[in-house]
């Protein structure tokens, strides 16, 4: 398996099985799905049930890959995942609540919004249902008694990415944040103009991808100064790609976060890079630390966040990752 490492900062020491893993469905949407059984080792079945609550909107291919990684998780260890996702705080939290009501054997969560989960979250760990955190709240698993958390320091991806791109000689980026209050990607831009104080901060509505597109539009005809624009997710910077031909602007595009068409994109020279937190990972190492702290008592990462990221992709490695990325695992 070829690999790489363009950027990588802070990866934390865990435990990662790496096998033949068995394939399973990669379905989207926010309904409920059961994973499949199996394992690598012939008659493994924890008999486990491991709820996967995320904050993903329809459509984020993002969350296809983080969702990707449990399931293989999960056929490897003969898991029972229940899945479910609301872009919304509270009906996030709610979804929590629920399968802290049906007692699964353990809860991974995405913290994008910590203030409205907390109660469910300590509800969990109140009911001794083990829960892991995932891709956002880096900095308010440990209050909540979260045992471990998976995922990118945000502040610190902006920061690399920042220094990437002064390197370059970019003085003043387009930071577009699809999602106001969201306390990773308010970080990711935060970084950045940390280090090129230049950097404008647009605002777009993410659940409505036309809206995203006539925001930016509207903004790169009226600016005359940006370089570079950055979207903070896969399919948002597609759209503001489509959004800058359609404005006639020739201003590069960056991306958060990669998917198969991001990663094409990018060898075909009409992105410039993804800032990849490798979602897989965060999926993957979610369930399996679950399961081995069922069946052992583990914890992953000595009460540090384990880190999946940032690694920036573009032209001088995409090739060792448009594979996985075709395969949904990038």
């Amino acid at each position: 398996m070829k690999k790489f490492t363009k950027l990588l900062i802070g990866l934390g020491t865990t435990a990662l099985v790496v096998g033949s893993l068995a394939a399973c469905s990669n379905q989207g949407g926010a309904q409920e799905q059961s994973g499949d059984g199996g394992g690598t080792v012939p008659g493994v079945d924890s008999g486990l049930t491991i709820a996967l609550v995320t904050h993903a909107a329809p459509g984020d291919t993002f969350w296809d890959i983080v969702r990707k990684g449990a399931e293989d998780a999960a056929a490897a260890y003969g898991v029972d995942l229940q899945y479910a996702s609301d872009p919304d705080g509270s009906r996030q939290s709610q979804l929590v609540q629920q399968y802290v009501d049906q007692g699964v054997d353990g809860i991974a969560v995405s913290l994008a919004k910590p203030d409205a989960m907390q109660s469910s979250v300590e509800a969990a760990v109140a009911a001794d249902i083990p829960v892991v955190s995932i891709n956002a709240g880096e900095d308010r698993w440990k209050d909540m008694g979260i045992l471990a958390h998976f995922g990118q320091n945000e502040e610190k991806a902006g920061i690399a990415l920042g220094e990437y791109l002064q390197k370059d000689g970019y003085q003043h980026p387009i930071c577009v944040i699809q999602e106001q209050g969201h306390v990773g990607l308010e970080a990711r831009c935060a970084g950045i103009k940390s280090i090129i104080p230049g950097t404008e901060i647009l605002y777009v509505n993410g659940q409505d991808m036309t809206q995203v597109e006539s925001t930016v539009t509207a903004s790169l005809q009226a600016s005359t100064s940006a370089d570079i624009i950055i979207g903070l997710g896969a399919p948002f910077a597609l759209t503001i790609q489509q959004a800058a031909t359609k404005a006639g602007s020739d201003i590069k595009v960056g991306s958060f976060d990669l998917n198969a068409d991001v990663a094409q994109q990018i060898k075909d020279g009409g992105i410039l890079f993804g800032v990849d937190q490798q979602p897989y990972l965060q999926g993957y190492l979610a369930v399996e630390a679950l399961v081995l702290n069922n069946t052992g008592g583990f914890v992953i990462g000595g009460g540090e966040p384990v880190l999946t990221g940032p690694a920036i992709v573009d032209t001088s490695n995409v090739d060792a990752v448009l594979e996985y990325a075709q395969e949904g695992k990038r």
